[in-house]
This record gives C-alpha cells, structure tokens and sequence, in this order.
C-alpha cells in the first residue's frame, strides 16, 4: 500500500474522512499534517489502535491545544475506546500536567459525549477510602518503583518536603493509579507519555521509563508511544524522552 493509499485509509477510520480538512489559507499546511499523521505515525509501531489514541489525547492535553481536542476523542471513541478509558486517560494525568489542565480537556470530552449521547457521569471507577488511600498508594509505589527504593526516599526526605512524599503516596498513587478501567501498565504509560509531553523533565522521564519496564511494558512500547506524541510534541521534545530511555535500557 503506498503512502498516499494509508493517508486515505487512515484518514477515514481515524477521522472520519476530515483530519486537517477544513477550508482555509493554508492547504499546503493542512496536506503536511494529515500526511505525517495518517501515513507515517499512526502506521507505526506494536501499540493498539487504542492505545495510540489515548496516548495522543494525553498529548493533546499536556499541551493544551484543546481547539480541534474533540476531533480526536470522536477518534478513540471510533477506533474502540470506551467513554471510561477516555476519562481515565485524563484523570491519570492530574498529578503530572495539573488539576486545571485535566479540567480543561474534560469540559471537551463531556461535550463530546453530550454530542455522541454518552450518559454522564460515568460509572465511580474509585476503590479507596479517606482512610486507606495513602495505605494503599504507598503498596502501589512500592509494587512499582521497589519497596527498599521508596522507603529510603521516604525516609531521607527533609522535614519540610515530608508532606510532599506524603502527597505523592496518598495523591498521585492513592487516588489515581488505585482506580479502576486502566491497568497498571496502561497508566504507567500515560504517564509516562505525560511527562515526557511537559519538556524539561528528564529525571523524571527516566524514573517513569524504569517504572514502566518493572510493570511489564517493553522498550519498543515506550518507544512507539513517544511516537504517537510526535506530531503535538515536535521533535526536540521526542528526542529527550528518546535519550532517557536509551539510557534506561543501556541503548
């Protein structure tokens, strides 16, 4: 199939025949974007047609380029992505690029799904309590980053950064990576990709490149998710998180 048959192809069951379509001054623009996006990225690498679309829709988010947002949540909706998966997708975003971005994505999706006529709310997808969130985020950060590695963090940080291991253990494992849908593996990959997205965040994109190889992920998934943010990321940023995670891997 050549590339021009793929833009096509793509085109039409990603976007429903109208990715980088609408009538404009720069035609020329709008070519260059639905090619490399239909025919180059979206052909590429071992993720799920879902996966790729949620990790894009992380990118979109990280970045806030909310305007043409809900071309690509009717996107993953197409190609398979449950309504839940979309918000969870969101939510596990909340403790890397902020609470207000995150809100400024869902006010897109949930007029997407007002549009498409998806109930809302969904479904609590919440499995802690008040009393046992920092208890059972502390098990998961644990389960991820190494028991051992986790308490001696813990253990040497100055008195006034305790709250902040405290927040990272009750907020961002607690309230997040407890919650239902998403897998362990799916959300160390968004946030991976979430970080990466933010620019500037090296030491963290190696810690969370680790992470996502202790959960199960692969090198080649890390790899290809990047990818999938290229197109909103641009290169600069893509060949960072590239670095990290050949450093990661010894490649």
């Amino acid at each position: 199939m050549s590339r021009t048959e793929k833009i096509e192809q793509n085109n039409a069951k990603w976007f429903r025949g109208s990715a980088f379509a609408q009538e404009g001054y720069d035609p020329e623009f709008e070519a260059f974007a639905r090619g490399f996006l239909c025919g180059d990225v979206l052909e590429h690498g071992v993720l799920t047609d879902k996966q790729k679309a949620l990790v894009t829709l992380v990118a979109l988010a990280t970045c806030q380029t909310i305007a043409h947002l809900p071309a690509y949540v009717r996107a993953a909706l197409d190609v398979g992505a449950a309504p839940e998966e979309i918000k969870e997708t969101l939510y596990q975003c909340a403790p890397y690029i902020g609470l207000e971005r995150v809100r400024c994505a869902l006010d897109v999706v949930n007029q997407v799904f007002r549009e498409e006529e998806i109930p809302l709310p969904r479904e609590k997808q919440g499995t802690v309590t008040e009393e046992t969130r920092f208890d059972q985020g502390l098990a998961v950060q644990q389960q991820i980053f190494g028991a051992e590695n986790i308490n001696r963090m813990r253990e040497s940080a100055p008195p006034e950064l305790k709250h902040i291991q405290d927040y990272l253990s009750a907020y961002c494992f607690g309230d997040f990576y407890t919650r239902g849908t998403l897998d362990l593996k799916m959300r160390e990959l968004i946030t991976l990709c979430a970080i990466c997205c933010l620019g500037g965040c090296e030491p963290q994109v190696k810690s969370h490149a680790a992470a996502n190889l202790s959960v199960g992920n692969t090198r080649e998934m890390l790899i290809d998710a990047v990818t999938q943010c290229l197109p909103f990321i641009g290169f600069p940023r893509t060949l960072n998180a590239i670095t990290c995670i050949n450093e990661v891997t010894g490649k």
